[in-house]
């Protein structure tokens, strides 16, 4: 059901945490994955035919891992609240002025006064006893719910997108300057990366930037040490 906002000129960027969530974390995760693979091999072996099989091996095992991994993860929290749901369902049948109480004692707790917490708690269960329950004890609501499917699919499309643009500037790149080519591409991805997140969760620009930045340069050059100091792909 979609609820009118008290506010439709200044929405609360809240609603978007679901999808938001895990389309950055795929997004990073793609760049930084696929290219600090691309590094590794190429300070192993900077042959470009080996540094694009890797590439291209990463990405499509990549999205798939995320994808699964997004649903599995989101799936167990779907579970969770329907567990949750599930028994508010049988305490309201079972004890309903148990029930009643603990809702005024939430709403107590909230700064109401006890004679307006049990005036509210027994509308609001007249009204929808479990809808109440649900988004005041559990602290869940439609917005929050987990939808596995979503999250399943941001993450990994992201993950393919992002993953693409290293594996696509190595393909472009000289094949003597690989390395190079990658490394300014997956900083400056970085960057448009972290600048479009903090935008769509309307968070400081310049921090998630330098986060999301600072974190995937850290991975590639770990990456790349390891593949120069031991002369193998990782």
């Amino acid at each position: 059901m979609h609820h009118a906002s008290a506010h439709p000129d200044d929405p609360h960027y809240v609603t978007r945490s679901g999808w938001l969530r895990a389309a950055v974390l795929g997004a990073n995760d793609g760049v930084v994955s696929v290219s600090s693979l691309i590094v590794g091999v190429a300070a192993a072996d900077p042959s470009p035919r080996a540094i694009i099989v890797a590439g291209v091996a990463g990405l499509s095992a990549g999205a798939m891992s995320m994808a699964a991994g997004e649903y599995v993860s989101v799936s167990s929290q779907s579970d969770t609240e329907r567990a949750d749901i599930a028994r508010e369902t049988a305490a309201l049948r079972d004890t309903p002025e148990q029930e009643l109480e603990e809702l005024a004692a939430i709403y107590r707790e909230k700064g109401l006064s006890d004679e307006l917490a049990q005036a509210v708690a027994r509308e609001l269960t007249e009204k929808d006893a479990l809808g109440a329950h649900v988004r005041d004890e559990l602290g869940l609501s439609e917005v929050h719910k987990a939808n596995p499917l979503q999250a399943a699919f941001a993450s990994g499309m992201t993950f393919t997108v992002a993953a693409a643009v290293p594996l696509l500037a190595a393909v472009l790149a000289p094949s003597d300057r690989i390395l190079e080519v990658v490394l300014v591409v997956t900083v400056l991805t970085l960057a448009a990366l972290g600048a479009l997140g903090a935008k769509a969760g309307a968070a400081p620009m310049l921090r998630a930037t330098l986060r999301v930045v600072g974190w995937g340069v850290f991975a590639m050059v770990v990456t790349a040490g390891i593949g120069r100091l031991f002369g193998v792909s990782v």
